[in-house]
């Protein structure tokens, strides 16, 4: 294998606000298996990278945003395996400028070579004609789709459940394309319901969870996206802040922040039935806080404490 990850450890969570609820939370700490590749994000390239060194692939080339955490981890597991990246990014104003943007810097570090284009051009990641471009142009590579999903990457987050979690009733998780539910999905046993917190609005994903697994055992939910993608207020600031203090433990502001939010609340309204024993997913994402600072300090709005 290209990288041994850390085993990742499973830990109880006990907050104040949970006092006096008949449910047992858990947490896997996923964020913890690599310094550099964690989370989903090791699970979804593990295969994906060991696939392009046995097929004698020189160069992986993947999308994203300015502060994508699939694109810092891309560049960061390439390095490891020897692989040189490409990175085609939403934006092409960036090109002119990016200093400071720590996402971006990591990977240019990490040897990603970056094409900005338009917001218009990018829309075009899917498609055919334009993949084939890309393929006469960065010869011998290997194409992953924004985010990193694709059969391979099932596979790898299949494997973030263990025979140690069987005694759970919920699996709990982020979720961003679908990939990482999917996974969790067709792993997941039958006693168990996996639920799937968006961080978008909307429950599209489905669809793409249908696409991998015959198993129904899921529901994804968008209450708690907080207005969208990469969006985030006071409260949930607030909420990261004091979940580190109690616990110790630091969530992304993207996903596992508006994930555990989320859970808590349920536990809190009786949307888990009594004495439920659930299993949060960190999925990693550290790398965004960075950039989601700097995002808040121009707002003038509340660091999160790191």
């Amino acid at each position: 294998m290209w990288i041994e990850p850390y085993i990742s450890a499973v830990e109880k969570i006990n907050l104040k606000s949970l006092k006096g609820t008949y449910g047992t939370l858990f947490l896997k700490r996923e964020d913890l298996i690599h310094p550099l590749v964690s989370g989903n994000k090791f699970r979804k390239l593990k295969y994906n990278i060991a696939e392009a060194l046995r097929n004698k692939k020189t160069t992986v080339v993947t999308f994203g945003g300015a502060y994508s955490n699939h694109v810092s981890a891309t560049a960061a597991a390439g390095k490891l395996a020897g692989l040189k990246t490409v990175g085609i990014i939403r934006g092409e104003e960036l090109k002119a400028n990016f200093n400071g943007n720590a996402t971006l810097e990591f990977a240019q570090r990490s040897g990603m070579v970056f094409e900005f284009v338009s917001r218009e051009q990018y829309r075009l990641k899917d498609d055919d004609a334009y993949r084939a471009k890309l393929l006469e142009k960065y010869s011998n590579s290997l194409i992953l789709p924004e985010g990193g999903t694709n059969s391979l990457a099932i596979k790898g987050c299949a494997e973030i459940l263990t025979n140690n979690d069987t005694g759970f009733d919920y699996i709990c998780t982020s979720v961003g394309t679908g990939g990482t539910l999917a996974g969790l999905v067709s792993a997941s046993e039958k006693h168990q319901q996996v639920v799937g917190y968006s961080a978008l609005k909307g429950t599209f994903q489905a669809s793409n969870v249908e696409e991998y697994t015959s198993n129904s055992n899921y529901t994804i939910k968008d209450s708690y996206c907080f207005g969208g993608y990469a969006k985030i207020d006071l409260q949930l600031v607030r909420f990261m802040n004091e979940f580190k203090e109690e616990t110790g433990i630091l969530l992304d502001p993207v996903y596992t922040a508006k994930m555990m939010f989320g859970i808590i609340e349920d536990i809190k309204s009786g949307y888990f039935p009594e004495n439920s024993r659930i299993l949060a997913i960190h999925t990693g994402g550290l790398q965004g806080i960075t950039g989601m600072n700097q995002r808040l300090k121009k707002k003038n709005l509340p660091q999160i404490n790191t």
